[in-house]
Order: C-alpha cells, then structure tokens, then sequence
C-alpha cells in the first residue's frame, strides 16, 4: 500500500513545482469568464478525481487487506496440511499396529479358547469321576460297603481258623525232647529265631514229628544197601501226612499251588508243569538239559523204587508250595530243608489272632 502511494504524491509535487516555477499567465478580461469557468470545471473534475481517488484507495485498501488476510489463511492452511499429513503417518502407523494387536488378539483368543474346551473336558470328567467317587463312597458306606467287607472277611478268616485247626488235629506237629515224651510246640517261633531252645540244643528236622512220625531228608540223597527200609517208609508216610496238610490248607486259603500235588498217602506225586531241568534216571545230580515236553512232569514223594533225585528234588518242590503260602499270609519261610518247620509256622500263623486283621 505504501509503495502505491509514492508515485502520486510525487507526481502531484512535480506538477505544484512546475507550476509555480511557470510565470503568471494574463488574462483578458474578455477571456477571463470563459477561464473562469473553465477553472470552475477544472475544479469540478479535480474534486470529481479526488472522490474517485479516495474510493480507489479505500478499494485497492480493501483488496490489499483481503489479500493479506487470504496469504494468511493460506499459511495457516499450508501448516494444517503439514498437521494433517503427519496426523496420517501416525494414523497409519497405528493402524498397523493395531493390525499386529489384532492378530495377536486373535491368536490368544484361538488358544484361550482350546484351553476353555480343554478345561470344559477336563471339568466334565471331574464332576463324571467326582459323581462315581460319590457313588463308590456311598456304596462302601452302605449296608454292603466296607464294613460289610471286613465282616465278611473276619468271617471268612476265622472259618479258615477253624479248619486249619482241624487239620492241625488230623496232622500235629510236635517237637520231641529227649526222645521220652512230645510236647505242644507253642513257642515254636521264638526258639526257631534264636536257633537254641529254652535248655535244649540246637533243633533240625529230626526233633520234629507230624502225626508221631519223623521227617529224615538225609535218607532220599544218601539211599545204600544199609539204609533203614522202615525209616525210609516212615519219612514217605510223613511226607504223604504233609502233602495232604499243604493241600487241605491251600484249598481253605483258596491259594492255586504252583506245585499241584497229588495224593496218594506214603506213594503221593508233586507235578511241575513247567520244569526247566529233566532228571536222569541214572544221573545222582540235577542234569541242566532243557525240557522240550509241555507236559507236566510229576516227581515222587517217597524212595522206593524210584530216583533219589528226584525224590529230593519232590520235596524241594514241596517245601516252595509251603513257602508259597507262607508269602501269601506275609510270613518268611524258615528255610529250603524246614519242612516241618515251615507247615508249623504256617499254623502257628493261620490261627493267631493277628491273622483276622491281616
């Protein structure tokens, strides 16, 4: 604006200059009322300038502030441009950011919800074996729970009792002191386990009797032409008492042997359904050939007229079916060579009062 007024204000000076510089111009007076009144229109036409020029001014004040005003709306527009670009750039940052989220969101949910379906599953099966413990619960609470059980079996061990003492009276087994007189062997247990009676010497198989007869292992390994007949038929006999026990006793136990045996009195056979070794009828040791046959294979329990091998090795198959029922009652067996032995401590066991509350 202040540039566009210098031109004017310069030229009007120059003009005013060159004016007073020109010398006074005379006027006839003839001439003077048509100069006069061209003066007038001079002036009407100067103030008519004049006008024009203030309403210029004021118009061309007007379009300068407009377009002062619209450069500065410009500018401000310019720096909202730059703001909203930027705006973008982090609009598009967060976008792929919460893209990531949302991926990552949606990856937890998928896994969030196989552990809901797995804890579903898991919680079903919780509350089916929750409601069965219910019902095992209710059932060993009932009339035929446990405690019905356990009288059943109090039940069942003393009958057992009762006919393991029978077989005891049909088959006792007693300690002979001094050869003169038998005795009860009451305290069996204690003198077996210090291996010295109260005031007697060290016991073997020889001080013990069942049904009044001797049990001499001795004589089925060391069998010669002065062998004692009579004392080899007593240890059959025995052998035949003790057979019958074992067998009456697994039947009451209700325990299968391993070892069935079967009876005949003093002439009673022991079967071994799978034998690993076959004995030599002529050999006076046990042969290691592999058996080939599936058969049971039976071993007597007596001498005469039979191997002494496998007369031994028949009572070495039933001294294991005595230990196998004295494992089943939760005894240690005293011994491979204890026959008579381990028949009383498996009595002695069956028909003690902690055997009820096994």
């Amino acid at each position: 604006m202040g540039s566009s007024k210098k031109p004017i204000v310069k030229v009007q000076e120059e003009n005013r200059v060159a004016q007073e510089d020109q010398p006074a111009k005379v006027i006839e007076w003839e001439d003077y009322e048509q100069e006069l009144a061209r003066l007038c229109s001079l002036t009407s036409a100067l103030e008519a300038a004049k006008t024009k020029k203030l309403v210029l001014e004021e118009k061309l004040q007007s379009s300068i502030q407009i377009e002062s005003e619209s450069l500065s709306r410009l500018n401000e527009l310019d720096q909202m441009r730059e703001k909203l670009e930027h705006r973008k750039l982090l609009m598009g940052k967060m976008s792929m950011r919460s893209k990531v989220v949302k991926e990552k969101v949606r990856k937890q949910e998928e896994q969030l919800s196989g552990e809901i379906r797995s804890l579903l599953v898991g919680g079903s099966s919780i509350s089916v074996a929750n409601k069965r413990m219910q019902d095992s619960s209710r059932l060993l609470t009932g009339e035929k729970g446990y405690g019905h059980l356990k009288n059943l079996q109090k039940s069942l061990r003393l009958r057992q009792q009762c006919m393991v003492s029978q077989v005891t009276m049909l088959y006792p087994v007693k300690i002979v002191v001094r050869k003169a007189s038998e005795q009860e062997l009451e305290s069996f247990r204690s003198s077996i386990k210090s291996g010295v009676p109260d005031g007697s010497k060290p016991l073997d198989q020889g001080t013990l009797t069942i049904s009044g007869l001797h049990l001499t292992v001795v004589s089925f390994t060391k069998m010669s032409f002065f062998t004692d007949k009579k004392e080899v038929q007593r240890s059959s006999t025995a052998l035949g008492y003790v057979a019958h026990a074992v067998s009456l006793i697994a039947s009451y136990l209700q325990v299968p042997l391993r070892y069935p045996l079967r009876l005949g009195g003093s002439r009673s056979f022991i079967r071994d359904y799978s034998p690993s070794v076959e004995l030599s009828a002529s050999s006076t040791s046990l042969d290691t050939v592999i058996s080939s046959s599936s058969k049971p294979v039976e071993f007597p329990l007596f001498i005469e007229g039979q191997d002494s091998t496998r007369a031994a090795y028949a009572v070495f198959l039933l001294n294991k079916d005595l230990e196998q029922l004295l494992n089943f009652i939760g005894v240690k067996s005293l011994g491979p060579r204890h026959i008579l032995a381990n028949l009383k401590e498996l009595t002695l066991t069956v028909l003690s009062p902690e055997y009820i509350d096994m």
